[in-house]
């Protein structure tokens, strides 16, 4: 959407501002829960010793269950929300789902001091990924149809903060390593973290309505969405066969005449539903599912594609990664190398299409580049993963490692915005929302593709 001449002006940017903390607190959940790996393996794969020997109780393979359900309930809400927008209203949605993100972010944060056998802490942990983003998937579904309201440069920014967030996460690892606290009293403070971000999050979605400058935008879309139901609902055949079919006597007389009552009445009504956005003559119906999909079909492979590989290595792969080198650096490694390195990179690729934009959206060359990065997963599963089961090392160090994560990660940045911002221009502006549901589901689809994959492919390496 274009910005309006009559709007007026949003002071300090502040609207942008609390999109891009939306954007920011959207994506926090599962940065959060992921960056935290290491704590839920540390407290899971415990050891005993035995007969004068260390072995470990039980493997539970945290990081592939946690992806897998993370992104099963992403995909499953994402296609509800579709249909949940309609009979739930906008507040519901959205603050519901931030209201409850924050009691099980407590949760977490309270089970961090309470002792628990290893298979129930387990459930509960998955059961509250699970429920986390179950509601995440409903908050960012509505968010982004609430930023779809504004300018489009408010979904740049909305976008930013999501991109932002994974390093937001990732940095809050590192210094809850740098601390050098005792590994509860670390945790305890990490998860505390994502309570406050929630919180605050909460705050702006709630001043949002306050502020003249969105109140504009969404006030003016509820106002044309009345209009153009009421189109649909009684159009100007009833209409003119309802007034035709009113009785005279109910009407109002113009100059003693009650025919020219109902000519004017009849006239006036007939005004009113011509003067309907102008869309809903020219093109009254939009386009059906279907019909949307034969045009952005390839951009759909393409974000499905692109997360399917990603997710497919990262993290059930990359994060069992092993320096080559010892004391403090180990601990560093992977919050650094893995986590941090991704989240910059990939945010780095997403803001490279805002000034370029290359191969363009009709290219055959870009879902061809698209399909080649599925070389990143053997590449990343030939690096120093520790256990190994089939393949061999071949970059056991520290510098290829890092140099691959980056290539990889700036890629699936880059990839995922261009088709993200490729599927809209190539169907009519009536159908622009549909495509965007459309991608929505089918970037879900990616990364519950991905999250199944990670399973086999970790067995093999």
């Amino acid at each position: 959407m274009s910005p309006r001449e009559d709007a007026p002006a949003d002071r300090g940017f502040l609207v942008g501002i609390i999109f891009f903390i939306l954007g920011l607190g959207t994506l926090l959940p599962w940065n959060f829960f992921m960056t935290a790996s290491m704590y839920f393996n540390n407290r899971l794969n415990t050891s005993e010793w035995s007969n004068g020997t260390v072995t470990t109780r039980k493997e539970y393979y945290f990081n592939n269950w946690m992806t897998l359900l993370s992104q099963l309930p992403l995909l499953l809400f994402t296609l509800l929300n579709s249909f949940l927008y309609q009979w739930i209203s906008e507040k519901m949605r959205i603050a519901g789902s931030l209201v409850f993100i924050l009691l099980l972010f407590i949760l977490t944060a309270v089970l961090v001091k309470i002792p628990m056998e290893e298979d129930r802490f387990f459930s509960v942990t998955m059961a509250t990924i699970w429920f986390i983003n179950s509601f995440g998937a409903v908050l960012q579904g509505s968010l982004f149809g609430l930023v779809g309201l504004l300018p489009q440069r408010y979904s740049a920014v909305f976008m930013s903060g999501q991109g932002l967030a994974g390093t937001f996460a990732a940095l809050a690892m590192i210094f809850a390593i740098a601390s050098e606290a005792d590994s509860e009293s670390a945790a305890l403070g990490y998860f505390i973290t994502p309570c406050v971000g929630t919180l605050v999050t909460l705050f702006s979605y709630m001043l949002l309505p306050k502020l003249e400058f969105a109140r504009f935008y969404l006030d003016s879309k509820r106002k044309s969405y009345e209009l153009e139901t009421s189109s649909r609902l009684l159009p100007t055949d009833a209409v003119e066969d309802r007034v035709k079919s009113s009785d005279p006597s109910n009407g109002s007389v113009v100059n003693g005449d009650p025919n020219k009552a109902d000519s004017g009445e009849e006239e006036g009504v007939k005004q009113a539903f011509l003067a309907l956005p102008s869309e809903n003559t020219s093109s009254p119906q939009k386009s059906s599912i279907l019909q949307v999909f034969k045009k952005i079909w390839v951009m759909a492979f393409c974000v499905t594609f692109v997360f399917t590989v990603t997710l497919s290595v990262f993290p059930a792969v990359t994060v069992d990664v092993k320096t080559v080198y010892g004391g403090k650096w180990e601990r560093y490694f992977i919050p650094v190398v893995c986590f941090l390195f991704f989240n910059l990179m990939d945010f780095i690729g997403r803001t490279v299409t805002l000034v370029s934009k290359w191969p363009s959206k009709d290219s055959r060359l870009f879902p061809l580049l698209v399909v080649c990065r599925v070389i990143f997963v053997p590449l990343l599963m030939m690096c120093n993963v520790q256990e190994r089961n089939i393949m061999p090392v071949l970059f056991s160090d520290d510098f290829m490692f890092a140099a691959i994560m980056v290539f990889f990660s700036v890629s699936s940045g880059y990839f995922v915005c261009l088709s993200m911002t490729y599927a809209p221009q190539l169907v009519e502006p009536k159908d622009g929302e549909t495509a965007g549901v459309l991608m929505a589901f089918f970037l879900a689809l990616g990364l519950s593709l991905g999250a199944a994959l990670s399973f086999p492919l970790r067995f093999l390496v």
